[in-house]
């Protein structure tokens, strides 16, 4: 707790205000981080206690200002498991969100369409999440002072927030789907058979982060929104091999429809 508190309190110093909603920018998404007004922007480097990300795509910054007359906090590049930090690093940063009194949380990703009927570029907005790697980010000690040991994890992702999202997009005449993601640790993609598993478990898209993140709010009580950017159709969908590239480049060519429909859902978010 006294890292976590170090942490935000060196944040506190450069943007002393309150903050509404942190959002969390995935792969080929955080350009849409230079959106926003009258920014404080802090390097991970410069922060105590914080971990550095290391994955392609990721900028490494927090930028702090308003975007549709709300101020948010946003993660230009998170944390992965992959990457060898612990599940309690991979949400460091959403428990110091947590300490500078946001309650509220928009989770972006990129993650492979396991849904044969929907295709890469599709807009997801999460309705719920998989997990069945042991690891969890509240294992161990539980910090009380955040949260409780035991939690229910029904509303991970809010249903108002939903509905809103779902509202927003058919007013940007944007199709978005809803379903279920499925967390995998990576850095692997996953096999053509892990694929067929995660569809007969119910999962519609998978990925290498978010849950822990959505874990870790609920624990806190924030509410949370996720929205997965289907970058590519996940192995053995297509008759082709999977690379981070692909990733980037459909990330690349949604920018405009994902960045109109995160404005639109910002600027009628509901106060906490």
């Amino acid at each position: 707790m006294d890292k976590l508190k170090g942490s935000a309190e060196f944040i506190r110093k450069l943007f002393p205000g309150r903050i509404d909603i942190g959002i969390v920018l995935g792969s080929g998404l955080g350009d849409m981080a230079e959106d926003v007004e009258d920014a404080v922007v802090i390097s991970y480097h410069d922060i105590p206690g914080f971990p550095v990300s290391t994955a392609p795509g990721h900028k490494g910054r927090l930028i702090i200002g308003k975007l549709e007359g709300k101020t948010v906090l946003c993660m230009q590049g998170r944390f992965h498991y992959y990457e060898g930090w612990s599940m309690q690093e991979v949400v460091y940063p959403i428990r110091v969100m947590r300490l500078l009194g946001i309650g509220d949380l928009l989770l972006t990703n990129a993650a492979g369409c396991v849904n044969t009927g929907w295709k890469a570029g599709d807009l997801m907005i999460i309705e719920d999440h998989i997990k069945l790697i042991a690891d969890n980010p509240l294992r161990g000690p539980n910090p009380d002072s955040l949260g409780p040991r035991f939690f229910d994890m029904t509303h991970a992702y809010d249903k108002e927030l939903v509905r809103l999202a779902e509202a927003k997009a058919a007013e940007c005449s944007i199709n978005v789907r809803k379903g279920v993601y499925m967390f995998f640790a990576g850095p692997s993609f996953e096999t053509p058979a892990e694929i067929r598993f995660a569809r007969l478990a119910g999962a519609d898209a998978v990925g290498m982060s978010t849950v822990p993140e959505a874990i870790a709010a609920s624990h806190m009580g924030m509410r949370t929104l996720g929205i997965s950017c289907l970058t590519n159709m996940a192995a053995g969908i297509l008759d082709q091999k999977l690379n981070h590239e692909e990733v980037l480049e459909t990330g690349n060519r949604v920018r405009k429809d994902f960045s109109a429909l995160v404005r639109n859902i910002i600027a009628s978010w509901p106060q906490s």
